[in-house]
């Protein structure tokens, strides 16, 4: 017999997390980090300032103290200074709080070069080359890339998923690109109705057009865009769509994609992942097929036609009469 559940003890509760701030670090951009740690410090230096005036020995009042606005930008900005440990703060000899305040500003000021070398370096060495197309579109099957796989689905209405993305760094070469495609939602249990999360590995078209459990691609270009095409297997007409690769979602809840990306750089040999999230209640995902690139080769890839609508989707376009596996021009 189950003897009667306790509580845990406050020390034993769940979930624990841990918060890392290296990651934290590396998900954050070098502008976003030296304006988050200039502002930082301009902060303490205001703290520190309006510290020092009101403990300062002084035959003026508070007030008249606090009313001096030159005087008070001119103290900050000696903070401010100090902070980062270009200059010092003179404190009174007979106060305790000054002494405190000046040792603050200096410690703080031998301390924040190492903070931003450590953070240049996590920098560094957290690449994410990948920028993904904002959104996923779903068009029909026969608008795929591949032309087998078009003519096997000229006449029917299954739908596909397209995500892309391209490789960002201009001076950074990467290669043995692979991609997987997954699937997570929650349904109720039959067992006792709480909600269980269910994942599942999607199919992908390979580099022939056929089903796989991964696409792979040999050497990924600056620039180049590639995409990761996902058969639905069933029509859709309205989003959200209910029905992907045999999985019925009516009834499931918190439904999202993720592509995820693994590859290793050339010179540097570090390998690099990257994924991203497509939530289908959030407005992820489009209806449309995408705006495609033109390659030019005699132009720099940032000149090809298409960028400007890298992000948008084309006209709907029906089956030509002539060619139905491929949209009309």
């Amino acid at each position: 017999m189950l003897g009667r559940l306790r509580p845990a003890g406050r020390g034993r509760t769940h979930p624990r997390f841990r918060t890392s701030v290296r990651w934290w670090i590396a998900g954050r951009t070098v502008h976003a980090l030296l304006l988050m740690t200039l502002c930082a410090l301009a902060g303490l230096a205001v703290v520190i300032a309006a510290v020092w005036t009101l403990t300062e020995h002084s035959a003026r009042s508070v007030a008249e103290r606090f009313s001096d606005g030159e005087r008070l930008f001119d103290l900050s900005l000696t903070a401010l200074r100090a902070c980062v440990g270009t200059d010092n703060l003179e404190p009174e000899a007979d106060s305790t709080a000054h002494q405190l305040l000046a040792t603050l500003s200096s410690v703080t000021g031998s301390l924040v070069p190492a903070v931003l070398l450590g953070i240049v370096l996590i920098k560094m060495f957290a690449l994410r080359p990948f920028v993904w197309r904002q959104r996923a579109s779903i068009s029909h099957a026969w608008t795929a890339d591949f032309p087998s796989y078009s003519r096997r689905h000229a006449d029917s209405d299954d739908a596909i998923i397209a995500v892309r993305f391209y490789n960002r760094f201009d001076n950074l070469s990467v290669v043995d690109l692979h991609a997987r495609a997954h699937l997570r939602y929650l349904e109720r249990s039959p067992h006792d109705g709480s909600l269980v999360i269910y994942k599942q590995w999607l199919k992908v078209l390979d580099a022939q057009g056929e089903p796989a459990d991964e696409r792979a691609w040999l050497a990924v270009e600056r620039g180049a865009p590639f995409t990761v095409w996902i058969p639905v297997g069933a029509p859709v007409s309205e989003l959200p769509f209910r029905h992907i690769q045999g999985n019925d979602l009516d009834g499931s809840q918190g439904v999202k994609l993720l592509v995820r990306l693994t590859a290793r750089t050339v010179g540097l040999g570090t390998e690099v992942t990257d994924e991203r999230w497509f939530d289908l209640e959030a407005g992820d995902f489009e209806l449309g097929r995408f705006v495609p690139l033109e390659p030019d080769l005699d132009k720099d890839v940032w000149q090809w036609r298409g960028w400007a609508g890298f992000d948008g989707l084309l006209p709907p376009q029906p089956r030509e009469p002539d060619d139905p596996t491929r949209p009309a021009s």
